[in-house]
């Protein structure tokens, strides 16, 4: 995505960024197999028997599990349909689930996506050990690209700063980049500043579809952006404050970049979006259309959602670098609430009526897939 001025920003990121981490853990384990004498994460596990499923993977930074690194797990998973519970802890790595580990299921094993924190800090702009840098793409702390992944109660984070390359213009810096068909969040975190959660595809022509329930996701510019058919409900959507910017914007909330092919791009639905920003300082979003495919028209709804004083209602949505206006994409809203919803200018606030609003729904975006959790 397009790099915003850079510049500082506010203190302590990093500690705030694993605060509340618990010590607890409730395991995800079938009833009888932990032992009270042996309290220790995942019971020290024994037979197959006492797994989660046959197919189960413990990962515990302290060596009480099957593996200390996701990554590890990820790589001995060698197949499809396994399941990887996630021990409390901070997990600084980055993960890649290859497109042959299907069906692939995450949990994080206190069901509190705070305690369980996978992370690292690459930009696009951070050198590569071998020469030249990640760019965006490269920069993602996890990349998923098999059909089926779900993760339930798991932090996905970059925490990389603008102070830790300042002056270069690679900021954006991606916590998730996820393109396989069927993929599942519930109860997660996503954590950046730009280019936080990167909703894709394999390829141009692939339809990749995404669901998020119960998450929350927080950055400043294109922090939810990419090409998947992808659905939002009750998610929280937070921006942060700029204190590097002076003026507003400082940047938007979603950049949708929706192959033209594709009839449906983002649906973000009994959401609400709140601000660490002065009031108005944040846009809703604008389009993006990248280098690889300059005929995407971006698609996004936002419907029966409550936007907080930190969206400019006046004029919520902008144009990526006045070449692609707003006002030619499939932008469109119903039914909104709060401060940030208020309809002052008609002609920039384009609303769906009825007949459309039918159509915008879970079921039409997904089709024939139901999203499921798994515990």
């Amino acid at each position: 995505m397009p790099a915003h001025p850079t510049g500082a920003d506010g203190p302590g990121r990093r500690t705030l960024l694993t605060a509340g981490l618990g010590a607890a853990l409730a395991l995800a384990l079938p009833a009888g197999t932990a032992s009270a004498a042996a309290p220790a994460p995942f019971g020290r596990l024994g037979s197959p028997a006492d797994r989660l499923t046959p197919r189960t993977l413990y990962v515990d930074a302290g060596g009480l599990g099957d593996h200390t690194t996701v990554q590890a797990a990820v790589t001995a998973a060698d197949g499809p349909g396994w399941t990887l519970v996630l021990a409390p802890g901070t997990y600084r790595e980055t993960v890649a689930v290859s497109p042959a580990r299907t069906d692939m299921t995450w949990i994080g094993a206190s069901g509190d996506p705070r305690d369980v924190v996978v992370v690292y800090a690459n930009a696009a702009g951070t050198p590569r050990p071998g020469g030249g840098t990640y760019g965006t793409t490269g920069s993602a702390t996890t990349t998923v690209q098999a059909d089926g992944f779900t993760a339930q109660g798991v932090t996905f984070a970059n925490d990389f700063l603008r102070t830790d390359l300042p002056g270069n213009p690679g900021t954006q810096a991606v916590a998730l980049k996820v393109q396989g068909d069927r993929s599942a969040f519930f109860h997660c975190r996503f954590l950046g500043h730009q280019d936080t959660l990167y909703a894709d595809s394999t390829t141009l022509g692939s339809v990749a579809r995404q669901y998020f329930a119960h998450c929350y996701a927080e950055g400043d510019v294109d922090f939810v952006f990419g090409r998947a058919r992808a659905v939002f409900e009750h998610c929280h959507f937070r921006t942060l404050l700029r204190p590097d910017l002076a003026a507003a914007p400082y940047g938007f909330v979603f950049a949708p970049s929706t192959a033209r092919t594709n009839p449906y791009g983002f649906l973000a639905a009994r959401c609400r979006i709140t601000s660490e920003a002065p009031d108005g300082f944040y846009k809703l979003a604008r389009p993006w259309v990248p280098g690889s495919d300059p005929t995407a028209w971006p698609s996004l709804v936002i419907r029966d959602s409550v936007l907080g004083p930190g969206i400019d209602a006046d004029a919520p949505y902008a144009n990526m670098r006045d070449v692609y206006p707003w006002q030619d994409q499939r932008f469109a809203e119903y039914r909104n609430t709060g401060p940030g919803a208020g309809i002052t200018v008609p002609e920039n606030r384009p609303q769906l009526d009825t007949g459309a609003a039918a159509s915008a729904t879970r079921t039409v975006y997904l089709g024939d897939w139901t999203p499921r959790q798994p515990c």
